[in-house]
């Protein structure tokens, strides 16, 4: 990537951060990071591939969120990792990166194709890896395991989805704490 679309495509997600994807249209975009839609087109190839690179960047920093918060995977187990990662999840500087992220995962369900293919599949993938480090290896190889991990990333991503939708964080959060109590912090 050169150094001028690595400069457009961090200035385009910053937009789509604060505008969603929904009704991106190049010619705004390209008047509010200072381009022009022909020269998007030219380093991105088509709108698609610059909404592919979009989600591939927010990806990013998904992947590096979670890797920034599962912990220390020999010392810690499900209910912590999971209490780090909703903690991270419910800070409102979050919001525009994981509205972004709800947008495209409900556009990879409805839009299977193009842009959005695999990007719903591909986000379950990377947080049930990231779940599966945060269990003990004796539950981690198990259907047992497999299906707590899943049970897991159903509350948060159920949990995440209620918070944008309603704001009431101090609800959801006894929500989650509820339906997997640390040893940190206990029965919640």
């Amino acid at each position: 990537m050169s150094a001028r679309q690595a400069e457009l495509l961090e200035a385009a997600y910053r937009y789509a951060l604060a505008n969603g994807l929904a009704d991106l249209s190049l010619r705004p975009l390209a008047t509010a990071i200072g381009s022009s839609p022909r020269v998007l087109l030219f380093l991105f190839g088509s709108k698609e591939g610059l909404v592919k690179a979009l989600l591939s960047r927010a990806r990013t920093d998904e992947l590096a969120m979670l890797g920034d918060k599962k912990g220390d995977e020999a010392t810690e187990d499900l209910p912590n990792a999971i209490e780090r990662i909703w903690a991270w999840l419910a800070a409102e500087e979050h919001r525009p990166l994981l509205r972004l992220w709800a947008e495209a995962y409900a556009r990879s369900l409805t839009e299977p194709d193009g842009a959005w293919a695999g990007f719903a599949k591909t986000t379950v993938d990377d947080w049930l890896t990231v779940l599966a480090g945060c269990q003990a290896p004796a539950e981690r190889d198990t259907a047992a395991g497999v299906a707590r991990r899943t049970l897991a990333l159903a509350v948060l991503r159920g949990a995440l989805l209620d918070l944008l939708a309603t704001g009431d964080e101090a609800r959801v959060t006894a929500a989650v704490k509820q339906a997997f109590p640390s040893s940190v912090t206990g029965p919640g």
